[in-house]
Order: structure tokens, then sequence, then C-alpha cells
């Protein structure tokens, strides 16, 4: 197996190289752009790109616009870089598809085992399937399906609805599921993980309904009677 292939996308130079150091370092692939048109134009002709880390304030085009158009095709892990801490700009991210999102200036040590963290998930991810509730989850495929019909989520979502499945009718802590799911030490309020189950909910329609909410604590996975 060859080296997971990482796009990062930054105008800034300086840190481009920085960043690209410290991801070789780790033996990974590196592929650049400068801005947002030449990172779509690399991506859509490189089928090879595992997780792109992308910049969110750029000339031309911003880290937003090009996540709403790799989000139209891929679900591609996306970690997004901002000089941005506001609580708004942040759930504008998860709203677009984003998996993560780092503020600067950050730790390189810390965006390299976050990176590390989202590839070894999706690799653990494969080789299995999932049901309940009428739920269904191709893990090799990374498709899920409500009753006969298809839904995209993105690369967050879909681990979030497996870790639910996959302990269904277990009382999920807030920090248990950000311990298994971001797998990182969460230093933040709880608006990253609500934010997610939110989203998943939507798009799950009326079996949105089985992701129970523990005031106080945190959610639980219940299809309730499935010979229904």
């Amino acid at each position: 197996m060859g080296k997971n292939k990482i796009l990062l996308v930054d105008d800034e130079p300086r840190l481009r190289k920085m960043v690209k150091d410290f991801l070789r370092r780790a033996e990974y692939d590196v592929v650049e752009a400068e801005n947002g048109k030449q990172a779509l134009e690399i991506f859509f002709s490189d089928s090879r790109i595992d997780l792109i880390i992308l910049d969110v304030m750029m000339p031309e085009m911003n880290g937003w616009e090009v996540c709403r158009e790799i989000r139209k095709e891929s679900q591609v892990p996306i970690i997004m870089l901002t000089a941005k801490s506001g609580e708004s700009d942040e759930l504008q991210g998860f709203d677009l598809g984003a998996d993560e999102y780092i503020s600067k200036p950050f730790s390189n040590k810390i965006l390299v085992a976050r990176v590390g963290a989202i590839l070894r998930r999706s690799l653990e991810s494969q080789g299995e399937e999932l049901n309940a509730g009428g739920i269904r989850i191709d893990k090799i495929a990374h498709q899920v399906f409500v009753g006969n019909e298809e839904i995209e989520l993105s690369f967050k979502e879909f681990e979030l609805l497996c870790y639910f499945l996959e302990n269904k009718g277990v009382a999920l802590s807030r920090e248990r599921i950000l311990n298994n799911v971001w797998n990182y030490d969460y230093y933040g309020d709880a608006r990253t993980i609500d934010t997610h189950v939110k989203k998943l909910r939507s798009k799950l329609g009326e079996k949105g309904d089985s992701i129970i909410t523990i005031r106080g604590m945190g959610y639980k996975f219940d299809p309730g009677d499935e010979s229904k």
C-alpha cells in the first residue's frame, strides 16, 4: 500500500512549507495548492487524494466555497484551518461538511495527529456491514441506506452513525463519543457533536428519531422494536 496523499491548501507559502515538512516527516505524500481554484483543479484531476487540509481565508475562492464544491462530488475527509475562532464560523464549516476545524495558530504535531486519526478510522471502517432499525451501513462501499434509499453523509457523520449502531441501546456521553469518533482530546464545548447529531437526524428523516437525547449526558441509539 502506498503513502496516503494529502492536499494542502493555503495561500501562505511559509505555513504551507512548515505543515508540509511535518506531514512528510510522518511519511505522507503532500500536494500543495496556493488558492481555492487551484485546489479544485488538483483534486478533481487526482483520484488518489485521501484527505484535504483547507484554509478558509484565501483570495479568489475561499475555503468554504472549495468545501461546498468538493462535497457535491466527494466525501473525502476535510480539515479546515482558519484564523477565525467564532462559533458561527466553526458551525458554517460543519454545515458545509468539514470533518475537523482547527484555529490558527495551531500545533503542527496536533495537526499531524488529527490527520493520522482520521485516516486510521477511515481504514478501520472497511470490511463490515451494520443493520439496525431500518438503517443499513455498507462500510466497504461507505454507503448508508434508509430502507432502499441511499443517503449522503459526510465522513464524520458516517463515522458517528457507525458508532451509534455499534453501540445500539447504550447511553453514550458526549465525552465518550468525542474520544471514540473524533479520537483526540477535545477542549471545547459540546457544540461540535450536537451540530453533527442535528445534521445526521435531519438526513435520516423519520429514522432520525432513533437517536435519542439523554439530557445532561449525551445520546443513545434506540431503533425500538425491530421486529415490527
